[in-house]
C-alpha cells in the first residue's frame, strides 16, 4: 500500500483552520496524491462549509471519488481509504473517514475512537445488496469479491458498484481536557488498541516524536502492513 499523510493550518473567512489527514492507497500512490490536492480543496469550496460542515464533508468525499473515477484512464485501477480532521477555530473539530484509516482522540487521558472501521464483514449486507460478496478465506482477512480488505473506499472503479465511499462523519468541542488526536492507517491499530496508542503518544510533548515513536512500537510489534501516522497535541 502507499500511504501519505498532511497537515496544514491556515485562516480563512477571518477562521482559523487545522487539517490534517491519512490517505492509506492500494494498487499505486496516484489516489492518495489527487487527494491530498483536491480533498481538502473541495470540501472548503462548498458553500454551506461554515453553516454545515457535515453536509459540506460528505458532499465533498461525493464528489471527490466522481472526479477520481471519471479520470481513471488517467488515474488508474487504485483506491485509497481516508481519514480527514478539521479544526475550527481550535474548539471544534470535524473528523470524517472512509476505510479503516482511524481517528483517536484523548480526552483527560481516554481514548475516544472518532471514526467506524469499514470493513467487509461489518457492511456485508450493503455489499451484498450491491451484487457483491465477501469471501473468509482461511489464513486472510475478508475481502470484498476476495480482493480488496475495506467496505467502502475511493477510487477502485471495478469494484465500485460493490463499494460505498460515503464518510462517516463526526464533532465534538474540544476543551480543557483534550489532550491529542492521533490519525492512522491501520497499520499502527492492527498491533495496538486505541488506549495503547494514546498512552504512547501522551509521553512525548512533541507531537512529531509521538508519531514516530507509535510507528517505531508498531514495527517492534511486528506490522505487516504499511504505518503512517500524525499526532496533534492540543496542550502541555
Amino acid at each position: 500500500m502507499d500511504r501519505l499523510c498532511c497537515f496544514s493550518s491556515s485562516q480563512i473567512q477571518q477562521h482559523e483552520l487545522g487539517l490534517f489527514a491519512i490517505y492509506d492507497g492500494h494498487l499505486g500512490d496516484t489516489i492518495p496524491s489527487y487527494l491530498q490536492k483536491h480533498l481538502f480543496a473541495n470540501i472548503l469550496k462548498e458553500e454551506e462549509f461554515w453553516v454545515d460542515p457535515s453536509r459540506a464533508i460528505s458532499k465533498a468525499y461525493e464528489k471527490t471519488d466522481q472526479a477520481i473515477l471519471s479520470q481513471s484512464s488517467d488515474l488508474g485501477r487504485g483506491g485509497s481509504t481516508a481519514v480527514t480532521a478539521i479544526l475550527i477555530n481550535g474548539i471544534k473539530l470535524w473528523v470524517a473517514n472512509v476505510g479503516d484509516s482511524r481517528a483517536v482522540l484523548s480526552s483527560g487521558g481516554q481514548a475516544i475512537q472518532m471514526t467506524t472501521d469499514h470493513e467487509p464483514n461489518i457492511e456485508r449486507g450493503s455489499i451484498e445488496n450491491r451484487g457483491g460478496f465477501v469471501s473468509n478465506m482461511p489464513g486472510d482477512v475478508p475481502r470484498v469479491n476476495g480482493q480488496l480488505a475495506v467496505s467502502r473506499a475511493f477510487g477502485d472503479k471495478s469494484l465500485k458498484s460493490h463499494l460505498r465511499s460515503d464518510p462517516d462523519i463526526q464533532w465534538t468541542n474540544i476543551n480543557n481536557n483534550t489532550d491529542i488526536l492521533i490519525l492512522a492507517s491501520d497499520g499502527l491499530w492492527k498491533v495496538m488498541s486505541n488506549q495503547e496508542a494514546v498512552d504512547i503518544a501522551k509521553k512525548f510533548k512533541d507531537p512529531q516524536k509521538a508519531s514516530k515513536q507509535l510507528i517505531a512500537e508498531a514495527v517492534k510489534r511486528d506490522s505487516k502492513d504499511d504505518i503512517s501516522c500524525v499526532v496533534v497535541r492540543f496542550r502541555g
